[in-house]
């Protein structure tokens, strides 16, 4: 099946003021193009996977059109990929190095250990939006 979606949507920007820890986001285009050439497929190869017409995923790769929620998906599981992995530059999405590996113990707890934790998560983020809101 080939589909021309293109979503041509732009959002406005998140009042939560969210930015990348490290580095600025990733290049979707060029991040999409290595990523595909990782997987040593060719751009063919790739939109029939997907089921999209070659030229929309030429597209994609130039940046001068956006692929659509569900055409992500596609691509994300085309590539193996987490759509987080083809969305985002590495380090952009995760815990800080420092928070790692506790985040990393935790996942190991039982599902009543992991509520407590969530529970003073949710209460510390809950304190810390609040002061910054108060203080703007």
């Amino acid at each position: 099946m080939l589909s021309s979606d293109v979503n041509t949507f732009t959002p406005w920007p998140y009042p939560g003021n969210v930015q990348a820890k490290t580095k600025p986001a990733v290049d979707f285009p060029r991040h999409l193009a290595e990523l595909r050439k990782q997987r040593n497929l060719t751009q063919q190869a790739l939109a029939d996977r997907v089921g999209i017409h070659v030229v929309q995923l030429r597209r994609y790769e130039a940046g001068s059109s956006q692929p659509t929620l569900e055409v992500i998906r596609k691509l994300a599981v085309a590539l193996s990929v987490s759509a987080d992995v083809l969305l985002f530059g590495k380090g952009e999405r995760g815990p800080d190095e420092d928070l790692r590996l506790q985040f990393e113990a935790v996942a190991r707890f039982d599902a009543e250990e992991k509520k407590v934790v969530r529970s003073v998560l949710e209460g510390m983020i809950l304190k810390h939006e609040a002061k910054r809101w108060s203080a703007g």
